[in-house]
């Protein structure tokens, strides 16, 4: 028997070699048919959360080494960090398709698959492109620690779609269209402008994920008949409660659909 959509999206998430996900998160977008991708409307049941790997060593945040881009070791060791986020995002729209499809109406849902299948599509590209190019400067992925918050995001909202997209898309994601242009520019100014040139793909593209958010958070908001701000003020109070940090890229997150006053009220005092 042919498996469901469902299910690959479900291998997905289980399957460890983190080469291994992206392939198969590849491979699940290509082969959705010109019907277009079909979830049925009932709950997943018993949905796995991303397998987990002895490698790389998972320590909190602030327990992350700082190493200065000027070195090779920091350079490496940003890279990975970046591989480790790309690999969680895949397992974050893998999970947001297959956990949380049933939630939208069925004239709306092959839409709300499609968008977070393009953006699983994205991530498994850029884990490939920042892995490969760890690999040039060697290291691989894996080599080095890495911390687990888009992971713990995932685990404190896995029972409110709402919830998921406030924090994955609209304050996770969000924030590294705050912080990439000036690692871009660190990249350049250490003389690895082939580092900067992968980042500038990724911003670009990530434009595009916390747009789907943005849409879909909206779209949630109205069906309920709930103010957008509001509510994202409140989950993101309640789930992220360390607060947003300054400064914001407005000008990105505005072609992303997301408003200003939706997050200054979160955010820390001017500088």
């Amino acid at each position: 028997m042919t498996p469901s959509l469902r299910d690959e999206l479900a291998g997905i998430l289980t399957t460890v070699d983190p080469w291994e996900k992206a392939a198969k998160a590849l491979a699940t977008v290509a082969a959705v048919g010109p019907d277009g991708p079909q979830l049925p409307g009932t709950p997943p049941g018993d949905w796995p959360f991303p397998a987990r790997r002895e490698a790389p060593e998972l320590r909190p945040p602030s327990q992350m080494p700082k190493r200065r881009l000027g070195s090779l070791e920091g350079r490496q060791a940003l890279l990975h960090a970046i591989a480790h986020i790309e690999l969680n995002a895949i397992d974050l729209a893998a999970d947001m398709a297959g956990r949380f499809a049933h939630e939208v109406e069925e004239d709306a849902r092959a839409d709300f698959v499609r968008d977070w299948l393009s953006v699983m599509d994205d991530e498994a590209r850029h884990f490939r492109l920042i892995a490969d190019r760890l690999e040039a400067l060697d290291t691989r992925y894996g080599a080095l620690p890495a911390h687990d918050g888009l992971f713990e995001a995932a685990a404190r909202t896995a029972h409110d779609w709402k919830a998921r997209l406030a924090i994955a898309p609209l304050v996770l994601e969000a924030r590294g269209l705050d912080v990439t242009p000036g690692m871009q520019q660190r990249f350049l100014s250490a003389g690895d402008p082939e580092s900067a040139a992968l980042l500038k793909i990724i911003y670009e593209d990530e434009i595009g994920h916390v747009a789907a958010g943005s849409k879909w958070f909206r779209h949630a908001c109205a069906r309920d008949g709930a103010d957008p701000a509001a509510t994202f003020q409140a989950l993101v109070a309640t789930y992220f409660p360390v607060g947003l940090k300054r400064p914001f890229n407005d000008d990105a997150r505005g072609a992303a659909g997301l408003d200003r006053a939706w997050y200054e009220a979160l955010a820390d005092p001017p500088a």
